[in-house]
């Protein structure tokens, strides 16, 4: 490693060794450097490269610890099948999975992917309505009261976040211009 070291050092102003030193480099490091070197390279997010680098463990472990680079298109169906039959995940956690797996064979392996067969993909889930009808809300705030009744009000006539009601203070309403000042801390 040495020896690769002082090598490194007189030919990494070099462009004609560039692309030589980035392979002699890769080839001692184990895979998951790699992959951080790669994902650090491009400036992706720490949460991105551990979220990252947990599915690319995941998936290895999957296939008994077998190497990305001897798996390929059916390998990856099948971890993304069971993912989604056997541990139920949400499509989103699916997918997050996938594109990890597919950074690492583009990124890090220079592998190219074809495309993938036989996969069954998470279900999304039904959207929620976003709006409430008047008569629901009616329904809702009489089930409510005390301090839980009066935040819900402000919520909902004001239409102020929950954080921003539970900042208010006594000073924040103004009952004869009907007014209330809402202090963010992301506004001036």
């Amino acid at each position: 490693m040495n020896g690769l070291l002082s090598y490194i050092e007189g030919v990494q102003n070099n462009t004609k060794y560039s692309s030589a030193w980035k392979e002699a480099v890769m080839a001692e490091k184990k895979l998951i450097d790699q992959v951080r070197d790669v994902i650090r390279t491009r400036h992706y997010s720490y949460k991105t490269e551990k979220s990252y680098v947990r599915w690319i463990l995941r998936y290895i472990l999957f296939h008994h610890k077998c190497h990305p680079q001897e798996m390929g298109e059916p390998e990856i169906a099948a971890f993304l099948t069971h993912l989604a039959t056997k541990q139920n995940v949400s499509a989103s956690t699916q997918n997050q999975a996938l594109n990890a797996i597919v950074f690492l064979y583009k990124h890090v392996l220079h592998k190219e992917l074809g495309t993938f067969q036989d996969i069954q993909w998470a279900k999304r889930p039904q959207r929620l309505p976003v709006v409430l009808s008047q008569d629901e809300v009616r329904r809702v705030l009489q089930h409510l009261s005390g301090r839980d009744k009066i935040m819900a009000c402000i919520l909902y006539g004001a239409g102020l976040r929950l954080m921003d009601c539970l900042r208010l203070r006594v000073k924040d309403i103004d009952f004869e211009p009907r007014q209330i000042c809402v202090r963010s801390p992301w506004m001036p």
